[in-house]
C-alpha cells in the first residue's frame, strides 16, 4: 500500500486541482467529490453548510468515535488566478522535474490530497485513537469557513487531543503566528466644486490624517522589536493597504475609504491596535470634520479578524509533530492560519505544518514539489503508527 501512495497523492491532488474553489464561488462539488471518495471506502462525513447553502466543511472521524483524536486540518478554497501569467492552465495539474503545477498544489490542496490518500491506511492500521479530517472553506478571505465546523466541535462531548494544520511549512514545525485585524475607515466628507473649496469638507485630507497617524504607530510598533525571536519580523506590523476616493479633479470628494491592517504577535494585540486607531480617529478627525459640517463624519467596519497562535515549545502537541516530522526544530511565521481559530474557538491545542513553501502561494505558476508531498505522507504514516499503538 506504501508502494502506492505516491500514485495516490497525484490522482487525488489532479482531481482536487481541476475544482475552481476561488472563494467567490461553491465548493461543493468539490465536497461531493471528497464525500463520494471517502464513502467508496466505507468513510462517513458530517458537512457543515453555510448560511448560502453554497460553502460546507467536512468534519471526518476515522477510528472509534468515542475517544478523543488528532486533527488533520486543511481549507479548500484557492486565491484567484485573474490578472496572473500562467504559462498552462491553472486548473490543470502539470507535472515537471519533480514538481506539481496548479493553482492551490501547495495552499493547500496538496496538503488535502495526502491526508485523503492516506485514508485507506487508516483504515488498514486498527486505529485505537481516531484521526479526524478537518476540510473547511474560505479561509483566504478570513478563515471564515472553519468557524461553523469549531462551533460543532466545540459542543461534542470528546475534545480532539490537538491539531495539525497542514498550511506549507516544508514540513517544519511552527508553534505560533501573527494574529491580524483589518478595519475600513469610510469618511463621509461635502462635496463641492473645487472653486469654492473651502465651503465642502475634503474626504481624502481627512484619511490622511488617519494614513499619517497609521504610519507614524506603525514606527513605534518597529522601534519595539523583540531582540530574540523566532519570527523574521519580531515586531507586529501595522499598514495601509487600500484607499480609494474621489470622483473628479474639480469636485470636493466627499468619500474615501481606507482599508488598513495590523498583524500582531500577541494573541489580542492585532485588535488592540486598530481599537486604539479608531478611538484616536473619533476623538481627534471626526469632531474637526462634524464641525465643518454635522453630517460628516467616519464609519468604521471589520473586514478580517483572527488572534495569534502560541503554541509552547514543549507542549504535547509540539511533541508528537516533531516526532511524525522527523525534525527537532521549530518556527514562527508572520502569515495566518486557521490553527489559532483551533485553540480559540475549541480550546484544541495546534500547530501548523505541511508540504510546500509560502513562497509558492497565491503566485502564478504555483508548485509543490514531490518530494514534499512523500514527506507529508510520511508524518501521516508515523502518525497513523502512534494512533493505532
Amino acid at each position: 500500500m506504501q508502494n502506492q501512495r505516491p500514485d495516490r497523492i497525484r490522482k487525488l491532488l489532479a482531481d482536487l486541482v481541476a475544482f475552481d474553489t476561488v472563494s467567490d464561488r461553491s465548493n461543493l462539488p468539490l465536497i461531493d467529490y471528497i464525500e463520494r471518495y471517502l464513502a467508496s471506502l466505507g468513510v462517513g462525513s458530517q458537512r457543515i453548510v453555510d448560511e448560502t447553502g453554497q460553502k460546507s466543511s467536512l468534519w471526518v472521524t476515522i477510528g472509534p468515535e468515542d475517544k478523543a483524536g488528532l486533527v488533520l486540518s486543511g481549507h479548500t478554497d484557492v486565491v484567484p488566478v485573474v490578472g496572473q501569467d500562467w504559462s498552462h492552465n491553472p486548473f490543470e495539474l502539470v507535472e515537471r522535474d519533480g514538481r506539481l503545477y496548479g493553482r492551490g498544489t501547495t495552499d493547500m490542496k496538496g496538503f488535502v490530497a495526502v491526508c485523503l490518500a492516506m485514508v485507506p491506511e487508516m483504515l488498514a492500521a486498527d486505529l485505537k485513537t481516531p484521526i479526524n479530517l478537518a476540510i473547511s472553506y474560505d479561509e483566504e478571505i478570513g478563515c471564515v469557513g472553519v468557524r461553523p465546523m469549531l462551533r460543532e466541535v466545540a459542543r461534542k462531548p470528546i475534545k480532539p487531543l490537538g491539531c495539525f494544520v497542514g498550511e506549507p511549512t516544508q514540513m517544519q514545525v511552527i508553534i505560533g503566528h501573527k494574529g491580524k485585524h483589518g478595519v475600513r475607515a469610510t469618511f463621509r466628507g461635502l462635496a463641492r466644486h473645487s472653486s469654492i473649496a473651502p465651503d465642502g469638507v475634503n474626504a481624502i485630507e481627512y484619511a490622511a490624517d488617519l494614513i499619517t497617524e497609521i504610519r507614524r504607530r506603525a514606527a513605534l510598533l518597529a522601534a519595539d522589536a523583540e531582540q530574540v525571536s523566532l519570527y523574521d519580523v519580531p515586531h507586529s506590523t501595522l499598514l495601509t493597504s487600500i484607499v480609494h476616493g474621489g470622483a473628479a479633479l474639480n469636485i470636493v470628494p466627499d468619500h474615501c475609504a481606507v482599508e488598513f491592517e495590523c498583524r500582531g504577535i500577541g494573541i489580542t494585540e492585532s485588535r488592540e491596535v486598530t481599537d486604539a486607531i479608531i478611538a484616536w480617529a473619533k476623538a481627534e478627525i471626526e469632531p474637526a470634520m462634524r464641525k465643518r459640517h454635522p453630517e460628516c463624519g467616519i464609519d468604521f467596519e471589520e473586514i478580517l479578524d483572527y488572534p495569534a497562535l502560541d503554541t509552547a515549545a514543549d507542549a504535547a502537541i509540539v511533541t508528537l509533530a516533531k516526532q511524525f516530522a522527523g525534525r527537532n526544530d521549530h518556527a514562527k511565521v508572520a502569515f495566518g492560519t486557521e490553527a489559532s481559530l483551533f485553540v480559540s474557538m475549541a480550546d484544541v491545542p495546534s500547530v501548523v505544518v505541511g508540504p510546500g513553501s509560502i513562497a509558492q502561494a497565491h503566485t502564478p505558476d504555483e508548485f509543490v514539489e514531490m518530494s514534499q508531498l512523500e514527506a507529508c505522507g510520511a508524518f501521516v504514516a508515523r502518525l497513523i503508527a502512534h494512533c493505532a499503538k
